[in-house]
């Protein structure tokens, strides 16, 4: 069996990497790497096979294939072949991936979306597993799944970025699940930092990392209000003790927000440097030993934690979880997840065993993100908002636990509240008019016939 393994960001390169290094795949006679560049702009960014120590990871597969290649200049996101195109383009990788006639078996990043999609509707009796890289497989399932979908899954294979924590993703799935553990991550970064020397990066001893974010670009936060999150982050690594800061810029962010981020560095005494790099994050950390790693709610946050021993900052999370919409959008699970235990101080499952609080937490922010999906979840989320809404207020919006009539009921807005009744009474209004109309028709018509 051949399997076509995708990948869309460096990091799930990486992680599938480790993912084979620990025997994580299913079996297959023949692996071959898709490559599906899922950047904002990927005509502007480091192609995958460019990125450092990109043939030592590429080495683990037999082959690798580049779907944006093939699909130039459509971006691999927008490949949504209408159904009667799906048994020509089988054909057309079939051919070009010399895939012969051999049997498919896919590993997928992520069924809701394009390519990923794509491709298991194009190999429609494959079977699936899904691996995930970073915080959102701990989210609910974006998209109702098919049962024709859902039939064909078989894992999710996953990163214990938050070490004791059970994924949500395809939660309304019976799938297997494979847990990476940090230590195989970690010796993939170490073999990657291995082949660099710290000299070439030419980075000042004891600065603070800031990782940026591309909140802006993604129409979370508008670019005044990114700068002064980033403001933030400078003020953070000042009151830790840094003398300097390194920027990391996201890879799909602009160069204005960094050199406006300069200004206010030196306003603040601080050295700045911006880190220009195609280098993973865990990397840069591996390599420069930060005195401290600041950002919002990257993954890099908890990777530098709990795999690399580095100490971290969150900031603007708190403010984030109001600023996000709509309720169900997918980073609000990480962004929950990064505050509750970087700002909220909450231990791990793992740290916690049976007084573990982070997972009620989640499943709560789960069932009220996705519960049309999920209604299982209903009865343990009502007990836990019930319990601890004063502690974890942040994470949920009193509008929506009004929608659901979701404890506790003081905080639901009062004016929605009338509105709702209001919008009940005008439905059974509306409601009976339709059937007295309905009546009178049905009358009218029974009078024609019996004449």
């Amino acid at each position: 069996m051949i399997q076509l393994i995708q990948a869309s960001a460096y990091f799930q390169v990486v992680s599938l990497a480790a993912m084979v290094d620990a025997g994580l795949l299913p079996d297959a006679d023949r692996r071959v790497l898709v490559l599906a560049n899922g950047s904002q702009m990927p005509e502007i960014t480091t192609p995958l096979r460019e990125n450092p120590g990109f043939d030592a990871l590429a080495a683990r597969f037999d082959d690798v294939v580049d779907l944006g290649e093939l699909l130039w200049p459509r971006r691999p996101g927008q490949f949504n072949p209408r159904n009667e195109e799906l048994p020509l383009f089988e054909k057309l990788l079939r051919h070009r991936w010399n895939l012969g006639e051999e049997r498919v078996s896919l590993v997928l990043e992520s069924i809701q979306v394009n390519p990923a999609q794509a491709m298991a509707r194009i190999f429609f009796d494959a079977p699936i597993s899904v691996h995930s890289d970073g915080l959102m497989s701990y989210g609910p399932t974006r998209n109702k799944q098919s049962m024709q979908m859902l039939q064909r899954l078989r894992e999710t294979i996953h990163i214990d970025l938050v070490p004791g924590l059970e994924p949500m993703l395809l939660l309304e799935a019976p799938v297997q699940r494979k847990v990476l553990g940090l230590e195989s991550l970690a010796a993939v970064f170490a073999e990657l930092a291995a082949g660099l020397d710290p000299a070439e990066l030419d980075l000042p001893p004891g600065a603070a990392l800031v990782v940026g974010q591309y909140l802006g670009s993604l129409g979370i936060l508008d670019a005044a209000a990114e700068l002064e999150l980033h403001h933030r982050m400078l003020l953070a690594a000042r009151d830790a003790g840094a003398s300097s800061v390194v920027f990391k810029p996201h890879p799909s962010s602009g160069p204005t927000a960094a050199l406006q981020l300069r200004a206010r560095a030196e306003s603040l005494g601080l050295g700045f440097e911006i880190l220009d790099t195609d280098l993973l994050a865990e990397t840069v950390i591996t390599l420069m030993k930060p005195l401290v790693v600041i950002s919002c709610f990257s993954t890099a946050l908890l990777s530098a934690r709990y795999m690399l021993g580095t100490p971290v900052i969150a900031v603007g999370t708190a403010e984030l979880l109001q600023e996000l919409g709509p309720y169900q959008n997918s980073n609000r699970i990480p962004v929950s997840i990064v505050d509750a235990l970087l700002v909220q101080k909450l231990q791990t499952p793992a740290e916690a065993g049976p007084n573990d609080e982070l997972t009620p937490l989640l499943r709560a922010v789960a069932y009220c993100m996705q519960y049309e999906n999920l209604p299982g979840l209903r009865g343990e989320a009502a007990a836990f908002l019930e319990a601890n809404y004063s502690r974890f207020g942040a994470h949920f919006k009193r509008r929506r636990l009004a929608a659901l009539d979701l404890p506790p009921h003081w905080a639901h807005p009062r004016r929605r509240r009338h509105w709702g009744r209001r919008l009940q009474r005008r439905a059974l209004r509306v409601g009976t008019r339709s059937l007295q109309r309905l009546a009178r028709t049905l009358q009218e018509g029974a009078s024609r016939a019996s004449r």
